[in-house]
């Protein structure tokens, strides 16, 4: 291991208490693995990884042996949206095709082990980069450009996948995916509003009235693919090794892909409203700007994208929605954790974002 991957490996993301409220039975964790794993379960030990604000993400350990089980929040009220078998499908139709997703180990939908349906899957170490580019790692304006290009040529990759290779052909309903992802996340929106959340009735008839035709191409989507899902290598950081959260995956447009992560994406001349709630280091120097992605995945794709405005629309209106359904938890007391109550502002701010865009104010 070289000198910069000793330092790198200080920045992986660590395990830690388990957040009250959020506990797993271990010793019928421990019982029902037994046949999965074998006689190691008996030391088996569990940690809690402290992202995310949907599925929950836990750490097993056993002496030198690590597993990851992903499992519904607590309190859930969008079942579709927790849907652990499907995540589960996905990642074994995609381990021979695409290297970058974790190993499926086990799938369980026996309600009295956990409460809830339950899978493991291999543990992938690396770098997860948050919210701010951590200060060990030293990147330069070149350096955060190629490593976010990378990432951005993964996500290329994936929409490259071959249904019929990874046997997902019959997977998904590709055909009028964007009228359905339109009408689906306004619906969700309605049924998770509250008193104190801001008004989005303009954005829902926008998107309704500049909706696209479709791009005429279907692949595997990701729908949440942002840094903090993404795994950088230790020896290269430059590298993707790992995807995660595939909670959302299906078939269906790619440019609705590249939409959901757009409104992920600031930049450095974003109004600073905006810039102050990014979950990505994506407006420092260096970083590609949402045009250079744009041409990029043009690039990479063969996709024209046409109609800019409507895909980065939908990406912040989808956002808003999930931060919404996230503070619903919150709001009628399903969830006690305080990460949650300010998502209702979040909601607001991408609202504001979203307006701009729709009176062309922000045109790239």
């Amino acid at each position: 291991m070289t000198d910069s991957a000793v330092v790198n490996e200080e920045l992986v993301d660590r395990a830690g208490s388990i957040r009250t409220g959020e506990e797993l039975d271990l010793d019928t964790l421990r019982q029902y693995l037994e046949p999965v794993l074998g006689p190691k379960v008996a030391h088996l030990e569990v940690k809690q990884f402290p992202g995310g604000f949907s599925n929950l993400t836990y750490l097993l350990t056993s002496g030198d042996e690590r597993w990851v089980l992903r499992r519904p929040p607590f309190g859930s009220k969008v079942k579709s949206a927790h849907d652990m078998s499907r995540e589960f499908k996905i990642l074994s139709a995609l381990q021979n095709v695409f290297p970058y997703g974790p190993k499926p180990v086990h799938f369980c939908d026996d309600q009295d082990v956990l409460g809830c349906d339950f899978y493991l899957m291999s543990y992938i170490e690396g770098l997860v980069i948050r919210r701010e580019y951590p200060e060990a790692l030293n990147f330069s304006p070149d350096q955060i450009r190629e490593q976010l290009f990378n990432f951005f040529d993964v996500l290329s990759e994936l929409h490259s996948v071959d249904l019929v290779e990874a046997g997902l052909d019959t997977f998904g309903r590709p055909e009028g995916y964007v009228q359905r992802q339109i009408d689906g996340w306004c619906k969700r929106w309605v049924d998770a509003v509250t008193p104190d959340t801001v008004n989005c009735d303009s954005t829902m008839q926008w998107l309704q009235d500049n909706m696209p035709a479709e791009s005429g191409k279907a692949s595997v989507i990701h729908n949440d693919y942002k840094t903090d899902n993404v795994i950088f290598s230790l020896e290269n950081p430059m590298q993707v090794i790992g995807i995660l959260d595939w909670e959302m995956a299906t078939v269906g447009d790619p440019l609705m892909d590249l939409g959901c992560t757009l409104g992920y994406w600031t930049q450095m001349d974003d109004p600073e409203f905006f810039r102050q709630y990014r979950t990505m280091p994506s407006d420092v120097p260096g970083a590609p700007t949402r045009a250079e992605i744009v041409n990029r995945f043009q690039e990479k794709t063969g996709l024209p994208v046409d109609n800019f405005a409507f895909y980065f629309v939908f990406g912040l209106f989808r956002l808003g929605v999930i931060g919404q359904q996230i503070y619903y938890r919150f709001y009628h007391g399903h969830t006690k954790d305080q990460r949650f109550a300010m998502m209702v502002k979040k909601t607001d701010v991408l609202q504001r974002m979203s307006e701009m865009i729709m009176r062309g104010e922000i045109t790239s």
